[in-house]
């Protein structure tokens, strides 16, 4: 029998004892975390509908954990609330920022773009900055979507003269599957972090917003960046594609001062890593976190609680937490959960995949700019409006203003023939600007005053605004007591959830029987005859008619033989004959229901222009009256976030537009009604 050989060859256990050298003792090195479980946590995995009334009861506790920052601030937690939630994100801040007296509250901000989606006036990015710094935001994480560093300029100032925190970071983007290639190199990285100290950062991250950075990049990245920069390095990552807890294991080996990552409920699928295996996992190795994890658990247990409330929105499409997808496609996970809400509501999520195989196309033709808002909606957008109604044939305002230039200089040159398509007839010239976007935008804060001056001269209210003129007013109108807000924007009660679940098991159970669809009750005829009916003490009155059937003939009266009367006695009565049964009629129309009619007839013609997915109209170029020509421009929908201008189907005069401005509308709503000539 052969002797089983075991260990290095040629040498006996007591010599490999001899040679074998023990790894270095590590000095203990802290780690820090920013939690996102109130901001990215929630906007990854729920669209960003998490209320300020589920938040407030734990952040006292959160205060307690020891994290390095709270995120609780900023991207899409600005929008939503004013949007879908009927609450105001400044007040959100200010309940926060008296709950949480130790941890830094941070927010992530859009450079020029600040929480909206465009570039802002200068005046508008100093006065927000300003705003949310004195109501508590202690960390401003920095950014631009074309890492155009001349879009940090303003707000940097702006936090500068604050006192606050001002945290540079980079757009981690790729072109190929790993680091490398032409555009997103180490070179790029390396030469961004450098540039962003220079300009003031007090510290720089990575910003991995689709989780595609792989665990020896991190470490590669993270380690020349500590060997550039003398301030501290952050990584911020997405689960999406399932690296992300790989990738911030490898980063702490290489000295990231501080990661990423929320409580479990809210962490991983397209979120960041959950905290609590992350404690767990470094315990032993050198590094310590100081985090208790029986108050991470405990805090998990009350995100559990009230998560029933929001399971609606989270994607539930595939089977896997994970979207390997996210290697070819590159979307970021806030992204990805509003693109599949947009889908829904435009009744074309079975076409999710068709965008998907798009992107990558739209993206290059864009010059390769990094996914992250608000470039992701804009080459998200466009993907999706290119699958819909074809390439290019639906172009956004905003894609305009990008190949204009308004959004800064792309990484890659746009594809020149795309670039002439989205500037032909564009009305700030057809040749794209070269100098900082915010250079050719005119002051913008005294036209939001005087826009508001009936109804609030906050300077938080006029921010509000002048972020968002047409929802931003439509939610000050809803919190100052001017309209009414809809029932959409109410919250949901844990009774509603458990009424769905309800009715959830009884259809499972099979106890729920569909209704056969209504159908239209004929007129009435002529023999339609009245009954009552008693059923257990219970009265209902019915009418019956006979199909084809007659009037009815009154009974013949019974004439008896003629007695002699009772002296004094009032002759018999003499039979009375019913009166025949009025000729039926057609039931009234309603008011609301002629033109509801009228545009369901016309909806079809070669005048009616229709909204092409669920939106919000913006503004009218038309009124009812005017003449119009083929192609003429009528009506701009904001869909997704993206504002398209929708032009006149046929020429004419316009007759109707049934959808006045602020309207929401769903797919193929009637928007305007051209009578043709």
């Amino acid at each position: 029998m052969a002797k089983k050989k075991t260990g290095v060859p040629g040498k006996s256990s007591a010599e490999r004892e001899k040679t074998r050298v023990d790894p270095p003792v590590r000095a203990v090195r802290k780690v820090r975390f920013t939690d996102t479980t109130f901001r990215d946590g929630h906007q990854s995995t729920l669209a960003t509908r998490l209320r300020g009334d589920h938040i407030f009861p734990v952040a006292e506790e959160l205060d307690r954990v020891g994290f390095w920052s709270l995120e609780v601030w900023g991207g899409a937690t600005f929008d939503v609330p004013t949007r879908f939630l009927n609450e105001d994100p400044w007040d959100r801040l200010r309940r926060l920022k008296s709950l949480v007296k130790k941890t830094p509250l941070q927010m992530l901000l859009r450079g020029q773009n600040l929480v909206g989606y465009r570039h802002y006036a200068d005046d508008v990015v100093e006065a927000f900055v300003l705003k949310a710094a004195e109501t508590g935001v202690d960390v401003f994480r920095v950014f631009d979507a074309l890492n155009d560093l001349r879009n940090f300029e303003t707000s940097y100032r702006a936090i500068h003269k604050a006192g606050k925190h001002a945290q540079g970071a980079i757009c981690y983007s790729l072109t190929e599957r790993r680091m490398g290639g032409p555009i997103y190199n180490l070179e790029y990285y390396v030469k961004m972090a450098k540039r962003l100290e220079d300009m003031g950062s007090h510290s720089i991250v990575i910003k991995d917003m689709a989780g595609i950075i792989s665990p020896y990049d991190a470490y590669d990245l993270i380690k020349a960046l500590k060997e550039t920069v003398s301030v501290p390095v952050h990584l911020h990552s997405h689960y999406t594609s399932g690296m992300a807890s790989m990738a911030y294991l490898k980063a702490i080996e290489a000295g990231a001062d501080v990661v990423d990552t929320a409580l479990a409920p809210f962490a991983l699928r397209s979120s960041q890593p959950a905290i609590e295996p992350i404690v767990v996992a470094l315990e032993g190795t050198g590094w310590e976190t100081g985090l208790d994890l029986e108050l991470l658990l405990k805090l998990g247990e009350y995100v559990e609680s009230i998560a029933p409330l929001y399971h609606d929105f989270l994607n539930q499409t595939k089977m896997a937490v994970i979207d390997t997808e996210v290697l070819r496609h590159q979307v970021p996970g806030g992204m990805l959960s509003n693109l599949v809400s947009q889908l829904k509501e435009a009744d074309a999520l079975d076409r999710l995949d068709e965008v998907y195989r798009e992107l990558p196309r739209t993206r290059k033709e864009l010059g390769y700019p990094p996914l992250v808002t608000p470039t992701s909606q804009i080459v998200g957008i466009q993907a999706v409006q290119n699958v819909l109604f074809g390439r290019y044939k639906m172009i956004s305002s905003q894609v305009k203003d990008y190949a204009y230039g308004l959004y800064g200089r792309p990484p890659a040159e746009m594809d020149p023939d795309v670039r002439a398509l989205c500037l032909k007839g564009y009305d700030r010239g057809e040749k794209p600007i070269e100098c900082r976007p915010a250079d050719i935008l005119e002051p913008e804060m005294e036209k939001a005053r005087e826009a508001i001056k009936g109804i609030s001269a906050r300077e938080e209210d006029v921010l509000t605004y002048a972020l968002y003129p047409t929802t931003g007013l439509r939610f000050l109108k809803w919190k100052y007591g001017l309209e009414k807000p809809p029932e959409s924007v109410k919250p949901k009660t844990m009774e509603d959830v458990e009424r769905e679940r309800e009715l959830i098991r009884k259809a499972k159970a099979g106890l729920l029987v569909e209704k056969p669809p209504e159908k239209q009750a004929p007129a009435k005829g002529p023999g339609t005859r009245t009954f009552n009916v008693f059923v257990d003490g219970e009265y209902f009155q019915v009418e019956v008619d006979e199909p084809g059937g007659t009037q009815p003939t009154p009974p013949r009266p019974q004439i008896s033989a003629a007695r002699p009367s009772a002296p004094g006695a009032p002759p018999p009565p003499a039979p009375v004959r019913p009166a025949p049964a009025p000729a039926p009629r057609p039931p009234a129309p309603s008011p609301a229901a002629a033109p509801a009619a009228l545009a369901a007839a016309k909806a079809s013609g070669p005048g009616a222009l229709l909204a092409p997915m669920p939106g919000l109209v913006i503004s009218y170029s038309v009124k009812e009256g005017d003449t119009v020509k083929k192609g003429d421009p009528v009506v701009v929908l904001e869909a997704m976030k993206m504002q398209n201008i929708l032009y006149a189907p046929a020429a004419g005069k316009v007759k109707s537009l049934p959808n006045p401005v602020g309207s929401s509308v769903a797919k193929d709503a009637l928007l305007c009604l051209i009578e043709p000539e």
